[in-house]
């Protein structure tokens, strides 16, 4: 199974990471973004090893999410693929689709 990220997705992880190092928390950066993509890494054996997507608006299922250090993840099991949705801190208002 295949893991590909929706453009908006990568460019979350990218900001927040950026964010960091504008602040110049340069190892909390690396350690959020190595855990973050560790845990992507996993989905193609395991996909369904996250809960599903309470924040996601009529979930049929195919929705999930994780938690890494306040960062929310949330991906969607397809039949031969992962998509990475979004990437977001969880203090932000969430919104769903």
């Amino acid at each position: 199974m295949e893991i590909k990220w929706n453009k908006l997705a990568a460019e979350q992880l990218l900001d927040a990471i950026r964010y960091l190092e504008d602040n110049e928390q340069f190892a909390y950066a690396e350690k959020i973004e190595a855990d973050i993509l560790a845990k992507i890494k996993l989905l193609p054996e395991q996909p369904e090893i996250y809960q599903p997507d309470r924040l996601k608006k009529n979930n049929d299922g195919s929705f999930y999410a994780f938690e890494v250090d306040h960062y929310r993840v949330s991906y969607r099991k397809l039949p031969e693929e992962i998509r990475i949705l979004r990437v977001r801190h969880s203090s932000r208002r969430p919104f769903t689709r």
